[in-house]
């Protein structure tokens, strides 16, 4: 009995090193992570101060508990799995820790994020090699939903449920007048704003989707299925929520579900279509596989234990890829301050603008085309002129921005044609158009404008230094590339309005005329105060 013990500490021995060593490089992978997201401390808390304020991004708080937890279940498989630093994972890492500072410089905060959250999976690949991050593909990849991501589906969210709801109502045999996303019932007036556009429905569905389509399934197959048909169910479900709150008000005389209680239906609704979905889908479900060795684990990633035992990386050299992670992926904040400390010095223009009193045929007008006024917040100089000739009158607005930053700058969803509540106006449409600016063709947006009294007809582009563009996205692009370069960041949207009684076409000549004779003396102002 004496003999065999010194025997078996020594077959032991190996295995109790390496899962001090699995601890050691998971404690060092958990702090090059935590110190990334601290040198990253404006992405990280801007979206920390997202999912605070935010009910639609509220999940956020869940996302990493959710991925350490989908970790944590399959420890014993990851456990075999050794750490094999890939050094080629640092050109990934400085790939998007680029593309967060081109993001960081054009304000551009979702992408910033994203590119942020990216970084951990680039962090473990550095670290651990290819087989623990193929092991960890999902677990990984879903920590890209805490980024508060959607804004930008708002709109064709609105749309879709304006449309599903007034076709609806039109099928049950209601008389509908429509107006962009404004509508009228013989009971009354309803709108689809914002909150009603199922963004919220969408992400909660999207993110519990994909985690129940995870944890239930295993085929590729049936989860993809599964999460398609979670992005699709929310969105018809918060059509039919919009119809049925409607015909609740028609029917009750406008009387129920036109307050906080039409939101408090739709919850209910909403969590009962969920839970139909689940349902059905639990039907197909296959989580009662057991992952093993041979099969669902090297499916996942994992390799034969023989395989794990055989090539071993010295710790040293996971050291020294959590030293080079943190390398390159410093250059970037580093950079990007250097760069707003030299335009956070840059002297401002003059408080005002003006465009020559008269040119060609247009002279300054004494009174506006209405009282619109697009809300834009912290413009460096701004215009508001009215000018006239023989055929029309035209209202010229210029919001101009200089050293632009979060808050104040020009291309924010902040600065808006109409609020969405507290205005007369409201936005009916809006579409590109081809118009000639000057001596060029050009792409700008045109907006339809209407509130009860009136109707206007808004052409409206973007000025950047020497270049022209109706998109906001492009325009972003522009100003991370000058800031980039230590170009100047001069940046102002041009908005030129119009009246018209019927058709918007009857102010199409007018704004064409006024374009053409005057964008040259616009952008030659515009470009006299960038160099002031």
């Amino acid at each position: 009995m004496n003999a065999q013990m010194p025997q078996k500490i020594v077959d032991d021995a190996p295995v109790a090193i390496d899962q001090q060593k699995v601890k050691m490089v998971t404690l060092l992978t958990l702090a090059t992570v935590a110190v990334i997201l601290i040198a990253y401390h404006e992405t990280t808390w801007s979206m920390v101060s997202i999912w605070n304020r935010s009910e639609t991004f509220a999940h956020g708080f869940l996302i990493f508990p959710f991925s350490a937890y989908l970790i944590w279940v399959r420890r014993k498989h990851l456990g075999k799995l050794s750490s094999q630093p890939n050094f080629l994972a640092l050109l990934a890492l400085g790939g998007l820790g680029f593309c967060w500072l081109l993001a960081t410089l054009s304000s551009v905060q979702v992408f910033a994020q994203f590119f942020l959250i990216a970084m951990i999976p680039a962090t473990v690949w550095a670290i651990w090699g290819n087989r623990m991050v193929r092991a960890l593909a999902f677990p990984l990849t879903y920590l890209l939903l805490a980024v508060p991501f959607g804004d930008g589906l708002i709109l064709p969210l609105i749309d879709f449920t304006a449309d599903f709801t007034v076709t609806a109502l039109q099928w049950t045999g209601i008389p509908v007048y429509r107006e962009g996303n404004f509508f009228s019932i013989p009971s009354g007036n309803w709108s689809v704003v914002e909150a009603c556009s199922g963004l919220r429905y969408l992400i909660a569905s999207f993110t519990l989707g994909t985690l129940y389509a995870y944890l239930t399934y295993r085929s590729l197959s049936r989860r993809a299925g599964f999460i398609a048909m979670s992005v699709i169910v929310p969105i018809i479900a918060n059509g039919v929520r919009a119809y049925l709150i409607v015909m609740t008000g028609h029917l009750s005389d406008m009387q129920m579900a036109v307050g906080i209680d039409h939101l408090i239906y739709g919850w209910i609704f909403f969590g009962f279509v969920m839970l139909l979905l689940f349902w059905i889908g639990s039907f197909w479900r296959e989580d009662d596989e057991e992952f093993d060795s041979s099969s669902t684990g090297v499916a996942a990633g994992l390799q034969p234990e023989a395989e794990f035992n055989s090539d071993k990386a010295p710790l040293k050299s996971t050291v020294s890829a959590a030293g080079a992670v943190l390398a390159v992926a410093f250059i970037w904040p580093v950079y990007a301050s250097y760069l707003e400390r030299e335009y956070s010095g840059a002297t401002d223009p003059a408080s005002g603008i003006e465009v020559p009193r008269r040119r060609g045929e247009w002279e300054p007008g004494a009174s506006l085309v209405s009282d619109w006024k697009p809300e834009y917040t912290g413009a460096t100089a701004q215009l508001l002129q009215n000018y006239r000739n023989g055929k029309g009158s035209v209202d010229l607005h210029i919001n101009y921005y200089r050293n632009q930053q979060q808050g104040a700058e020009l291309i924010s969803s902040q600065n808006v044609l109409v609020a969405e509540t507290g205005s007369r106006w409201h936005s009916i449409k809006q579409e590109a158009r081809s118009v000639s600016l000057g001596p060029r063709q050009e792409t700008i947006n045109e907006n339809q404008l209407h509130s009860s009294s009136a109707k206007l007809l808004v052409w409206r582009w973007y000025w950047l230094g020497d270049e022209s563009t109706a998109s906001p996205y492009v325009a972003k692009f522009i100003l991370a590339r000058n800031k980039l370069l230590r170009r100047k960041d001069d940046g102002a949207e041009i908005l030129i309005v119009a009246h018209y009684e019927e058709a918007p076409d009857e102010a199409v000549p007018v704004l064409q005329s006024f374009a053409g004779d005057m964008t040259t003396a616009i952008t030659d102002v515009l470009r006299n105060a960038g160099e002031r």
